[in-house]
């Protein structure tokens, strides 16, 4: 089960965003500007097009936690879709368990989400499901193990109600897939067109 291991904020300086992946917002916003490096403050290149993309590409492999094998193996997937395949990959990327545990507000970051699920707190109807990776589907029902219900921030999000996820009906410690997130449920600010044009080259 590959991830990346090292420091959060250095992945959001190298982006220069904010990509959620640290709980506090003000401590990111205070370096944000400052590229990682010993020259990074210096640093002031015009990126080409293809370094475009590329940004791009790697902003989306860090929000959700991936890596470059995930993130082809989805993009191949989304290709065959006949919707757009920027949309597409999108919506797979929102189907993983670890993102819909995030999306439900059991978690604080998608990184926490996973390590909710790969610890055996999450169940995906009835049975538990420790695969970050799983692909959610359309009336799978996910709900919060007895383990689960004890873990703090979770049962804190539990007792606060329900998150505004359109595509999950959320109940107490449990959720239901209505169906598949759009591209309008998206709340990050990614240009998946880039990514597409990445891979499509």
């Amino acid at each position: 089960m590959a991830r990346y291991t090292g420091p959060k904020n250095k992945l959001s300086r190298k982006i220069g965003e904010d990509l959620g992946l640290k709980t506090n917002a003000l401590k990111v916003a205070r370096r944000l500007t400052i590229k990682p490096g010993m020259h990074g403050a210096k640093s002031k290149r015009k990126l080409s097009d293809f370094g475009t993309q590329l940004k791009e590409k790697q902003k989306i492999k860090y929000i959700y936690g991936i890596l470059e094998k995930q993130l082809r193996k989805l993009y191949t997937e989304a290709s065959k879709n006949p919707t757009a395949t920027g949309a597409a990959l999108l919506s797979l990327l929102e189907r993983r368990l670890d993102n819909a545990v995030y999306r439900l507000g059991w978690a604080g970051t998608r990184a926490q989400a996973r390590q909710l699920v790969a610890h055996d707190h999450i169940m995906v109807n009835g049975k538990k499901m420790n695969v970050p990776s799983y692909t959610v589907k359309v009336n799978d029902v996910i709900t919060l193990s007895t383990s689960g219900t004890k873990v703090p921030y979770a049962s804190q999000a539990v007792k606060e109600g329900a998150s505004n996820v359109s595509w999950l009906e959320q109940k107490g410690g449990a959720a239901k897939v209505t169906r598949f997130p759009e591209r309008s449920d998206i709340t990050e600010v990614v240009e998946e067109q880039l990514v597409v044009e990445y891979y499509s080259r």
